[in-house]
């Protein structure tokens, strides 16, 4: 018989319960590739568990609880008693990852993550290992499945923001409070966490700008498809005049870009690197049964020993201020001279626009373009003009495009 390797599992909610029925269902393949077999021997819930019994009863500990508080106290606790710990926490580990990876390396375990970024799509490992030896130049991420839905119901339906949040809660896909999901933070946590592992230097969610998809309507998306672009919640993380710039923001890309095809709640992320060119990892990102299947995953490789996550190799500053080309939309009184208002103000900006739609007549016309790529504060500091123009009825919508093609 196999020995058993025990399993302490910290929360029992969508994930935890998953992950419990898991290590059941697969204990026989698992014993079959490492020689043990693994069984959750003590489970900590909200209303029962302790969690010194717990960790004294097992080899290894997988955090699920979520939050901050208390599970940065029991993870730390779990590695200075030398276990491995196994975590889908996004938040804890964009917040004290340097902390908790010190942690692991002073006392000589693992500290494994996948599911914390992409649910089922491996990048993390990708990153640690596969892609070890390449100078990454940048990432793009789709990692927020409830807003990839959110936005391909709007592109499909030609539904609002509000009726696409609402079928997303109904299927499943958003939760009851979607704040972290809608407002970006989500997936500026994730970012924050590839980017560290990506560029060997430390990044914290509290560095990171991010916006999110509230404010974006059912006519964005109308008019994007007339200028050959779709929309996306897109996370980046890139080398920028010697330093790093991570943001979240949603986006528009043309056709031939590698995410522009990454619909429903699926993620996504694209490495560049003058090694590979480009690779692009996708599926599920999220659900109980996926990242469950993510954290087993996880808890596999800890059985079969790697090394653990290395101190960071750099100390990159972060760049701000980036260049990008924008989709602007513009609400306008259509009466003589608006166009060359309009194309003063973003001369003196030195900014240039690639494709035009107008759409509507009289008090209700609507300008939509795209413009080559400038710096974002000349593109900010163009729509605070155009925003105190007479004639301008609403504030203009900007949203960023990403024009690359593969």
């Amino acid at each position: 018989m196999p020995e058993t390797f025990r399993i302490g599992l910290l929360g029992h909610g969508t994930v935890g319960g998953a992950f419990a029925e898991l290590v059941a269902d697969r204990a026989d393949h698992v014993a079959n590739v490492t020689g043990l077999r693994p069984e959750v021997s003590g489970v900590l819930r909200r209303s029962s568990g302790d969690f010194d019994a717990i960790l004294e009863g097992s080899d290894l500990v997988v955090e699920l609880i979520g939050g901050l508080d208390p599970a940065r106290d029991y993870v730390l606790r779990a590695m200075a008693a030398g276990k491995h710990v196994v975590t889908a926490n996004k938040q804890l580990l964009a917040e004290h990852g340097e902390e908790l990876w010190a942690a692991a390396r002073e006392h000589g375990v693992q500290l494994r993550f996948e599911a914390a970024v992409g649910g089922v799509v491996p990048v993390v490992r990708v990153l640690q290992e596969s892609l070890a030896g390449a100078h990454v130049e940048r990432l793009h991420g789709i990692v927020n499945g409830t807003t990839n839905f959110i936005l391909s119901r709007m592109a499909e339906t030609g539904a609002e923001y509000a009726d696409a949040l609402a079928e997303a809660q109904q299927l499943g896909y958003a939760e009851a409070d979607p704040t972290d999901d809608v407002t970006g933070k989500d997936a500026a946590a994730k970012m924050a966490i590839l980017a560290r592992l990506a560029f060997d230097t430390p990044v914290k969610l509290s560095e990171i700008p991010y916006e999110g998809i509230e404010h974006l309507t059912a006519d964005d998306l109308e008019y994007a498809r007339d200028l050959g672009l779709g929309l996306k919640l897109i996370g980046t993380a890139e080398r920028v005049d010697g330093g790093l710039s991570v943001r979240v923001h949603p986006a528009f890309l043309y056709g031939a870009h590698p995410l522009a095809s990454i619909n429903g709640p699926f993620n996504a992320v694209t490495i560049e690197s003058p090694a590979i060119t480009e690779i692009t990892l996708s599926g599920p990102g999220a659900g109980g049964p996926q990242t469950a299947s993510a954290v087993l995953g996880d808890v596999i490789s800890a059985m079969i020993p790697p090394a653990s996550t290395p101190e960071p190799a750099d100390e990159l500053a972060l760049i701000a201020d980036v260049t990008s080309a924008f989709y602007l939309h513009v609400e306008v009184a259509d009466e003589p001279g608006v166009l060359a208002q309009l194309a003063q103000i973003l001369g003196l900006q030195g900014i240039s626009v690639k494709s035009f739609v107008q759409k509507g007549l009289g008090t209700n016309a609507r300008l939509v373009m795209v413009v080559h790529p400038v710096l974002e504060s000349k593109l900010f500091a163009a729509v605070e003009m155009i925003a105190g123009l007479e004639f301008v009825r609403a504030r203009p919508r900007a949203i960023r495009v990403l024009d690359e093609e593969f």
